[in-house]
């Protein structure tokens, strides 16, 4: 099997560190592509940003494509990719029959970052008061999208294991479809350890989140009208620094200092400001996934509060670095509790490190995760077979969405 493996990764934005957990992914997955020697080309039909990593100074080729064009079919021929992975369901859907036509060889993995149908139908949930349920999944049409481009593709990469559970379970997609795959972090030197500010020396709660990101401007609110006047009755001098990539006005609007909420924007280093604080808060009421900002806690020393929600698929059967809890009222005692206590404090910092040593070790992970790609390369053929319904969807959609795609780009050049 040649290993020297030339891989065009089809990305929803340019990769942003240090805005967003799906910019950390992305980062890695790329970094570990360049490690294994592989040629990489990030090719997206997103605009160029001002904090997009200088992916050229990292030796990854860089491609601006276009939706609903043709231009593209002749860059992929050119190209030929061994491997293409799509960000996100969306670049699938909007690139997958491309490649399925002009590079009908190539491996085409999936990085779902989180199940968004299970993120957008709690959402909806949520927003219309009443719980959850299982039932809310079947009926939305992104669940019908999201299912159908995980089912296209050769492998999907996953996050958490709550949502290969449901993809299982729910949707009766084969395990041989799926592949855990979570951040991949470093292990916590007793040196870094060492140079963690100590809990005398830190000082505020803090919260971090990409404000495009639905859950994190959700529990900003939620902190600001709930939550956070229940802290202030019990530490009237509490300060609470929010932190975070493209805060829109209403964010803004929330900066309320004689209060010690403080709306802080964009931050250049997250580690740096998370390093000083004593307590992260994370009241997501909705989302999936698993979230950077609690791993960034850990690798932080931050204990941190968070709920059911924050906490799930994070942490397996570990105690948490902190308290997981869906009451406001029991979140703002804990919130307090940790703050004030070193014991406690101290406690919870270690679970912290002992969850990543655990549960998100890159050593861990990598090399079954190349052996999985190379092995699905030599077995492509007999893989896509045991896929007839993945092989129906890209028939279906080959024929239905090239000819849309085709209405499109004749409907663009004649305008």
């Amino acid at each position: 099997m040649n290993t020297n493996q030339n891989i065009l990764i089809i990305g929803f934005v340019w990769p942003e560190p240090n805005s967003s957990a799906a910019g950390i992914r992305m980062e890695q997955l790329l970094l570990l592509f360049k490690e294994w020697g592989w040629s990489v080309t990030f090719a997206t039909p997103a605009l160029d940003s001002n904090f997009m990593i200088d992916l050229e100074s990292i030796g990854i080729k860089k491609k601006s494509i276009a939706l609903n064009c043709s231009s593209f079919d002749v860059f992929i021929q050119e190209l030929q990719p061994s491997i293409v992975l799509f960000d996100r369901f969306l670049m699938e859907e909007q690139f997958g029959w491309r490649v399925a036509e002009f590079c009908p060889n190539a491996l085409r993995i999936l990085d779902t970052i989180d199940l968004h149908c299970l993120r957008l139908s709690r959402q909806k949930a949520f927003k219309e008061k009443r719980d959850f349920e299982i039932i809310d999944l079947l009926t939305e049409d992104i669940s019908k999208r999201e299912i159908a481009s995980i089912l296209r593709c050769d492998c999907a990469l996953m996050v958490s294991e709550f949502e290969m559970d449901l993809l299982k379970n729910t949707f009766k997609i084969d395990s041989s479809l799926m592949y855990y795959l979570p951040l991949l972090l470093e292990p916590i030197s007793i040196d870094e350890i060492q140079e963690w500010l100590p809990f005398e020396e830190r000082k505020d709660f803090i919260f971090i989140g990409n404000f495009l990101h639905e859950p994190n401007w959700n529990s900003v609110l939620y902190l600001k009208e709930t939550i956070w006047p229940l802290i202030r009755m019990q530490m009237p001098e509490a300060v609470l620094q929010i932190y975070g990539a493209y805060p829109s006005h209403k964010v803004l609007q929330l900066h309320k200092p004689k209060q010690g909420f403080h709306i802080m924007g964009r931050v250049d280093n997250a580690q740096e400001v998370v390093s000083k604080a004593r307590v992260v808060l994370a009241p997501l009421r909705f989302g999936a996934g698993i979230k950077g900002k609690l791993l960034e806690a850990m690798q932080c020393g931050a204990p941190s509060i968070t709920t059911s929600i924050g906490a799930e698929s994070m942490h397996g059967n570990l105690p948490w670095n902190g308290f997981i809890t869906d009451n406001p009222e029991d979140f703002a005692v804990k919130a307090v509790s940790l703050y004030q206590d070193i014991s406690l404090w101290n406690t919870s910092q270690k679970n912290g490190i002992h969850i990543i040593e655990k549960r998100y070790l890159k050593l861990d992970f990598v090399s079954n995760f190349k052996k999985l790609l190379l092995s699905l390369q030599i077995n492509l053929k007999q893989h896509r077979l045991n896929n007839f319904m993945g092989d129906l969807l890209q028939y279906q959609t080959l024929q239905s969405s090239k000819y849309m795609s085709k209405w499109i780009e004749a409907k663009n050049k004649s305008e």
